[in-house]
């Protein structure tokens, strides 16, 4: 038996190395449990994937896709019996393993993440990897001591899928949100839909200053890295914690020891790959505590497994805002 899924060649010797498929069952490794796919969702990395922008695929042919949210259809452990929904996000899929952007997909046990009563299949796809980065992210600053009370929290990449989410958490739990962004149509959404208490232009952050500067803020989440992470390290208060998590500008950090000796502030890294089960599970309670009082903001749109390929393309070149989510049945 066949099931449709988006197949990547390797681009060195076909050109057209992304195509909607029609895949034999047999090519899905024989993995303890089997899902029907519900959603996927289109991200940045899957859509560099798409387009061969860089060197996401470890392997090919792969299928792409490093999340999605399905319903067990056979399994062989105990802890996943046919009919439940779990999500899955991370752990080498989309990259190594065959990933989530299929009608089918088949896994290890340890990367099934149960998903809470309170979240629904459509949610889940809309928080996705995006979502659940930005919670991890949010629960370290928690873990460092940084309450509402200590000050403001200032957002990179507010107006991207991390960022957004970041910018909603942080307002959902009392936080004043300092949200940094370089699209200038963005106030409304940030401010009004995601909860910002205020808006500071990406150009104040994004090229080389000073490795100490007067502080502004409590903590930071920055998706971004490079002059902007450097710099939300010079300007955070003494005892802060600035937690990184994206590397949009680059992976180089120019700055010095100044706001680690002299500030005590803290770095600490969000790596939503290969986080413990443990983190993952409370992530997702978290965001089932905070569904119980809200809805998610987030916009976004659905597109099916034929559509992902074209709009990778906008997405790249960053004209998509809020999340992609694929319907893959």
């Amino acid at each position: 038996m066949t099931f449709n899924a988006l197949w990547l060649t390797d681009p060195k010797i076909d050109k057209n190395s992304a195509t909607l498929s029609a895949v034999d069952e047999t090519t899905l490794a024989h993995l303890p449990v089997t899902l029907r796919v519900l959603y996927s969702s289109l991200n940045y990395k899957d859509a560099l994937a798409l387009r061969a922008k860089a060197p996401v695929i470890r392997q090919f042919p792969l299928i792409p896709g490093i999340d999605m949210i399905g319903e067990v259809i056979a399994s062989e452990s105990t802890q996943w019996p046919i009919g439940k929904l779990a999500v899955v996000t991370g752990w080498g899929i989309g990259e190594q393993y065959h990933g989530g952007l299929a009608e089918k997909f088949s896994a290890k046990a340890e990367w099934l993440t149960a998903l809470p009563e309170e979240i629904s299949p459509l949610n889940a796809a809309l928080i996705g990897t995006a979502g659940l980065t930005a919670m991890l992210a949010v629960l370290q600053l928690e873990q460092q001591g940084i309450t509402p009370e200590k000050g403001p929290i200032a957002v990179s990449g507010a107006s991207g899928g991390v960022g957004s989410f970041s910018t909603w958490i942080l307002a959902q739990l009392g936080y004043e949100v300092i949200a940094i962004s370089g699209d200038r149509d963005a106030e409304e959404y940030l401010i009004k839909t995601l909860g910002a208490r205020s808006i500071l232009s990406r150009s104040e952050l994004s090229e080389s200053g000073k490795k100490l500067q007067a502080e502004r803020w409590a903590g930071a989440i920055d998706c971004v890295g490079s002059h902007t992470l450097a710099n939300l390290l010079a300007a955070t208060q003494r005892n802060g914690t600035v937690v990184a998590c994206g590397m949009a500008q680059g992976l180089e950090l120019n700055t010095s020891v100044a706001p680690f000796i002299l500030r005590s502030i803290r770095l600490v890294g969000v790596d939503s790959v290969y986080c413990e089960v443990a983190q993952r599970h409370a992530a997702w309670q978290r965001f089932a505590t905070l569904l119980k009082c809200s809805s998610l903001p987030i916009p976004y749109q659905t597109i099916k497994l034929d559509q992902a390929i074209e709009l990778a393309d906008r997405l790249l070149e960053g004209k998509v805002r809020g999340r992609i989510v694929v319907l893959t049945t």
